[in-house]
């Protein structure tokens, strides 16, 4: 069995356990099915990829766990892990009073640790909760989320504050044979509506247009306040929005991933369009990195978890309709409930598990 299904009233998600990807999400609303996820156009093409692809790039897709997030050059494992990379086992999956609970565990251990992936769904709850566990182990790793969607027309951004936005020194694709990018590296802006772009001028990192071919990454940090720390996507052909929730505290930064045909090399063959990573982390980029001085930490932002014990983080996924093609001002959870505010004031309601998240709970 390479792939596990579980659901809940009104939602479904698909668990690719060869590598701990999520295959498949799909919420049903207001008589449509929502599918905020995105899945790489090579998995189910038939084709010869390149051999030496790591097997979360050969089964890219959803959303998995990085850890560490980017290089693994402490402990060997290919880009972003054994996490993201190898099989997990089922380990429980059964009915709750209000839903669907089920646990997954890597074979393989990350720094000595046990790592499990728990997902939960509730009736008439549009939101997949996940918590990754690290149970033992020693020394220290970085770790993120790694959702990703996929638009066909773009789509438009907003956050809960954060402090600024970073860019590191060098692109990630900086060759102009094998693809190209937007925005200028290294620069930084407290700004998201005017970042420094390459060559001069700003672009605005809350407006996703198709028309700007690039591969580009980029990292914000966090502000201090009370709620949780969100993203919202107002996809315009797909007309819904994506959510992604955080608690700040455990995962201080958000990186995004604007892939939208910047690279020209299979398998990515500048088809790979349209597609923003929000990947939500305690992480500089690679585990040397992440645990050593670096960027962030300067800022007063943790790079990495330090292991032995028990050590877990939470994280929320979910979708909504929506056809205005604005996303939120401003996102709130208590009572059982998340209020979205748009820009004129008005309000919307969803049920949503307020608790899940532990914020303001101490570590």
């Amino acid at each position: 069995m390479d792939t596990v299904t579980i659901k809940a009233k009104g939602i479904s998600v698909t668990l690719d356990l060869t590598v701990g990807h999520i295959a498949d999400m799909t919420v049903d609303s207001d008589g449509r099915q929502l599918k905020p996820l995105h899945r790489a156009p090579w998995i189910d093409a038939g084709e010869t990829l390149p051999p030496d692809l790591p097997q979360g790039t050969v089964r890219l897709s959803g959303d998995f766990l990085c850890a560490p997030f980017s290089a693994s050059d402490i402990e060997a494992a290919p880009l972003h892990g054994w996490p993201a990379n190898s099989a997990w086992d089922v380990t429980a999956s059964e009915a709750t009073s209000d839903g669907w609970r089920a646990v997954f565990r890597l074979r393989r251990t990350v720094m000595g640790a046990t790592v499990d992936k728990i997902f939960t769904l509730r009736n008439s709850h549009p939101f997949l909760y996940q918590e990754h566990v690290f149970s033992g182990g020693s020394g220290a790793v970085s770790a993120a989320h790694h959702p990703m969607a996929a638009m066909r027309d773009g789509g438009r951004l907003a956050f809960s504050p954060k402090r600024f936005a970073g860019t590191l020194g060098a692109p990630l694709e900086p060759d102009p044979a094998r693809g190209r990018f937007k925005l200028s590296y290294p620069a930084r802006s407290t700004d998201l509506t005017r970042f420094p772009a390459t060559g001069g001028g700003t672009l605005d990192l809350t407006d996703y247009r198709m028309e700007d071919e690039r591969e580009d990454f980029i990292t914000l940090v966090e502000a201090d306040h009370d709620g949780p720390g969100w993203t919202a996507l107002a996809r315009r052909a797909e007309q819904d929005l994506v959510l992604v929730l955080k608690n700040p505290a455990e995962l201080p930064v958000t990186m995004l991933w604007f892939s939208n045909g910047g690279r020209d090399y299979a398998p990515w063959s500048s088809r790979h369009r349209g597609v923003l990573g929000i990947e939500d982390g305690r992480a500089a980029i690679g585990h040397a990195a992440s645990i050593d001085d670096n960027w962030l930490k300067r800022e007063g932002v943790a790079t990495a978890f330090t292991l032995g014990g028990e050590v877990s983080f939470r994280h929320v996924i979910g979708t909504l309709p929506l056809t205005s093609g604005e996303p939120p001002r401003d996102i709130g959870t208590a009572s059982g409930h998340m209020r979205l505010t748009g820009a004129d004031g008005s309000t919307r309601d969803v049920r949503f598990d307020s608790d899940f998240l532990r914020i303001g709970q101490p570590g």
